[in-house]
């Protein structure tokens, strides 16, 4: 039995469902679909070099890498490489083939520094070590019950606030647009991004399968989003946070919470059954709303960086 690595062929639904397959196993705590791997693979801007990878045995998908520049940063020379194998395929060695497929793609892209995700468990660290990569900040993954736990009343809209759907945006999307790219200025990260294309923004966020408009709720004033919080699902009955943000004027007024409560609501009366949120380590203020809501953490991840000479 011999493990290849090749391409991800976006237009073959067997290496799409292949792919979300592996990462269902791997990292159940994201959502990904046929569709979601499609998609991605399609329409991530031209500039970020993305190559998706599979490792293949016997025909089978058993290991996946997400390869790419960090294009929508202001510094250049930065790639992003995670990797995941299926629990039961490890051993194998596909995880290091896709490994070094992914580095030797990168640096002919230019890449001088390596940043890759990796689970805060044994084995998965001494794989990134052994790799020549160091551990930098942390992130949890938090998961709700939403069909058995009891959700916090929701709050009390202030006085000029109106609450509206990503589908009430329909026709003109750029406000959301806006309020996304100054979210995403101070989230926390290693690496900074900035959204600047809004037509690169449509196709690949606005456009997104998994992006849920009805249950994705923003907190207007003036007409405007200044708040928001995104919804993904996958038509399993999971939902997950994509994003939740506020616009800097409008910060200390729980304009977040008010959001992802009304959409945590919105989402168990159609019928969502299981919700996930991420959480850098270090966002005090947002682990203090998802634990309010009743998260609770269920993984830990460590990303990891390496220097190239």
């Amino acid at each position: 039995m011999t493990v290849i690595v090749r391409d991800l062929r976006p237009d073959v639904p067997a290496d799409t469902e292949g792919f979300a397959r592996v990462r269902r196993l791997a990292l159940p705590y994201i959502l990904f679909t046929s569709d979601s791997v499609r998609h991605n693979a399609v329409h991530v801007p031209a500039e970020a070099r993305y190559r998706p990878l599979v490792a293949e045995e016997d025909g089978e998908v058993i290991g996946t890498a997400q390869v790419h520049l960090a294009h929508d940063s202001a510094e250049p020379g930065q790639g992003l490489v995670n990797i995941y194998v299926r629990p039961d395929r490890t051993g194998r060695g596909a995880g290091g083939l896709l490994l070094r497929a992914a580095e030797e793609h990168l640096t002919a892209e230019g890449a001088t520094r390596l940043f890759t995700w990796v689970l805060d468990e044994p084995a998965h660290r001494a794989f990134a070590e052994r790799h020549g990569y160091r551990s930098s900040r942390s992130s949890h993954f938090l998961r709700l019950d939403l069909a058995g736990a009891a959700l916090p009343a929701l709050p009390e809209t202030p006085a000029g606030v109106e609450l509206r759907t990503a589908a009430d945006f329909a026709d003109d999307p750029r406000p959301l647009f806006e309020l996304d790219t100054e979210t995403m200025r101070d989230e926390p990260g290693d690496i900074d991004v900035e959204y600047t294309d809004y037509d690169a923004w449509i196709e690949q966020y606005w456009k997104h399968p998994l992006l849920d408009r009805d249950l994705t709720v923003a907190a207007c004033v003036d007409g405007r989003p200044v708040a928001f919080s995104v919804a993904y699902t996958d038509g399993g009955g999971r939902y997950s946070t994509a994003m939740t943000g506020t616009a800097r004027a409008h910060r200390g007024r729980g304009l977040a919470k008010l959001a992802k409560t009304h959409s945590l609501h919105r989402a168990r009366a159609a019928g969502l059954t299981e919700a996930f949120t991420g959480n850098d380590a270090g966002n005090d203020p947002m682990i203090a709303i998802n634990k309010w809501l009743g998260y609770e953490i269920c993984a830990t991840e460590v990303r990891h960086v390496r220097e190239l000479g």
